[in-house]
């Protein structure tokens, strides 16, 4: 089915994009895939070619064009190349981190940090997650005890993506432990923060070249002038305002991601034989991939409608939530089955469906798990 979401200049940003995957990050993929990080210089070659933080307002050196489906162009190519590893931490640094930066920071923090973000000489990161919480942000212990015009941070946070490379940490603090909820702030601990250590690069079943880190603090001094927000204790209502987005980028990349190894498995199927033909022609295989290539169409109809509803100011969690949860649990259903109708092959390394298969098993726990997502959604049909 034709989709009706982009124009003609989404379709040229679309080939410039393409171009810069081909030349900037496929070439460099198997070795940062070794390293499990990339190199810093991707994402000043992002910046430079205009392709991070494109909503930042001319002044701090963006476009200005606040527009999220040239987000959702990045992450269609991404997975179309075979990359996620490689283009998860630009994709993180655009749809994930930037939104607090734009919305919460006063003029004096984005003279501070939006021209570098742009310009991709500051990596972002958010750190919510903490060793003994799993999925419950209220319960929370990294703490911030306010000492004059510094926050003494105290706590650990772990899965964090970006977390080797990143100089713009998104922190989410405890600022007053009596509370729960009340008493969550966020604040920006930079690089080079006395007090602020990073851990391992955390060793990963897949999306390998993205580097994924534990972070302590331990007296952490972090200037007050580094509270995102106007007040304390706002914090989680600024996570829940930007979840739905966040989701909604973890659902883009899902159904790209099941239309990319759709796409290479029936190249494989056209050519592939067993027993005098094609493996496709066999009813249960056409069957298969009938069956996926349903889903994914179905299903990138609603994501598209979601991109819409954001623009307009509409996407609700229960939305966001829907389109995570059904197009992540897709993107391992699709995978789990086109690694099967390639047989033997789909097993080894060489081929990209077997790097799909274990970089997509991870997409149904991060950003909220399947579980939390029908639990979202559960309560607000009032049961």
């Amino acid at each position: 089915m034709r989709r009706t979401l982009f124009d003609d200049e989404h379709e040229m940003f679309r080939d410039s994009f393409r171009r810069f995957v081909a030349e900037e990050i496929t070439p460099h993929h198997e070795r940062w895939e070794e390293a499990g990080i990339v190199d810093r210089d991707l994402f000043r070659a992002a910046g430079a070619h205009g392709f991070l933080c494109m909503a930042a307002p001319e002044r701090w050196g963006g476009a200005g064009v606040d527009d999220f489906r040239y987000n959702l162009i990045i992450s269609e190519e991404i997975q179309t190349a075979g990359v996620a590893g490689s283009g998860l931490g630009l994709t993180l640094h655009n749809d994930i981190c930037f939104p607090y930066f734009d919305s919460l920071t006063t003029d004096e923090q984005k003279d501070r940090w939006l021209p570098g973000m742009v310009s991709g000489e500051l990596i972002s990161a958010v750190a919510m997650t903490e060793p003994a919480i799993g999925s419950d942000l209220a319960g929370m212990r990294t703490s911030a005890r306010r000492d004059g015009d510094t926050y003494l941070v105290n706590g650990s946070k772990t899965f964090i993506t970006n977390g080797i490379n990143a100089d713009l940490i998104i922190t989410a603090v405890k600022t007053d432990p009596g509370q729960r909820h009340r008493g969550i702030s966020l604040v920006v601990v930079e690089a080079g923060t006395p007090g602020f250590e990073r851990g391992r690069n955390l060793d990963k079943v897949g999306l390998h070249a993205q580097d994924t880190a534990e972070l302590f603090f331990d007296d952490a001094r972090v200037p007050v002038a580094n509270l995102l927000g106007e007040r304390e204790g706002d914090g989680f209502t600024h996570l829940v305002t930007n979840l739905p987005q966040e989701r909604l980028s973890i659902a883009m990349s899902g159904v790209a991601a099941a239309r990319a190894v759709l796409g290479w498995t029936l190249a494989y199927a056209k050519e592939r034989e067993a027993f005098g033909q094609p493996v496709g022609s066999f009813q249960h295989n056409r069957f298969v991939l009938a069956e996926l290539a349903t889903e994914i169409e179905v299903t990138q109809s609603f994501v598209d409608r979601c991109v819409e509803a954001l623009a307009d100011g509409e996407l609700s969690a229960e939305d966001a939530a829907m389109a995570k949860w059904w197009c992540t649990e897709l993107q391992k259903r699709a995978v789990d089955a086109c690694v099967q109708l390639h047989g033997g092959y789909g097993y080894m390394r060489e081929y990209p469906v077997a790097r799909a298969y274990v970089d997509a098993r991870i997409t149904t726990i991060y950003g909220g798990t399947t579980e939390i997502m029908k639990e979202i959604i559960g309560r607000s049909l009032g049961v």
